[in-house]
């Protein structure tokens, strides 16, 4: 009697996120993902479903222990802007290869754009997930009075998601960390320009 391959589906999901990741949808084959997850195609079939549904599978996965992991990011130190001025240097900064590779996410926008809606709302919810994050480390920014108190932090929030998504697809388009950074300087000039007094006249 034959026994049953036992495997991680947690495991075999972080191999998929990272092949999706660095090859896109289309150019991922089926055995491509078995191969990296480590197991039989029935197994993947039965498991996730095929390969559109192993995608949205990846992608929900991949905002989830990202999100929780930023959340983390940005919780620690002292001071709430400077945490977020050290994760946007952080993408800057990063090897070129990780650069290239962006963000699963961005990714899928670039890939598919408005064509697929269960990507879309896959995408939008990491959209969601992410300002909600920024928005709540620029609130804690503005309580210590590292910006202005007039500030719309979901407003902002969505100003440096944007940002961040620009840095992204131009590092993959081969922008290199000087540009990056410059970008980053940018932002954060912005963000504390709103910090600074009005002069009376």
């Amino acid at each position: 009697m034959a026994r049953t391959k036992v495997f991680d589906p947690a495991a075999a999901l972080d191999a998929a996120v990272r092949v999706f990741w660095e090859q896109g949808y289309e150019a991922t084959s089926t055995d491509d993902l078995v191969r990296a997850m480590g197991i039989g195609r029935q197994s993947m079939y039965d498991t996730f479903g095929d390969k559109k549904q192993l995608y949205l599978a990846a992608l929900t996965h991949y905002t989830d222990t990202g999100g929780a992991a930023l959340q983390h990011r940005l919780g620690a130190g002292q001071s709430p802007l400077g945490a977020l001025e050290a994760f946007l240097r952080e993408i800057a900064g990063a090897d070129a290869a990780l650069r290239a590779r962006g963000c699963l996410s961005v990714n899928a926008i670039a890939e598919f754009g408005q064509a697929d809606a269960g990507v879309q709302a896959l995408v939008e919810r990491s959209q969601r997930v992410t300002e909600d994050i920024f928005a709540e480390v620029l609130v804690r920014a503005r309580r210590a009075g590292e910006l202005a108190p007039g500030l719309d932090p979901a407003s902002a929030a969505h100003f440096v998601h944007t940002a961040i998504r620009g840095m992204r697809i131009s590092a993959k388009a081969g922008a290199g960390a000087a540009q990056l950074g410059a970008t980053v300087d940018f932002v954060m000039a912005a963000l504390k320009a709103r910090a600074a007094p009005v002069a009376e006249v």
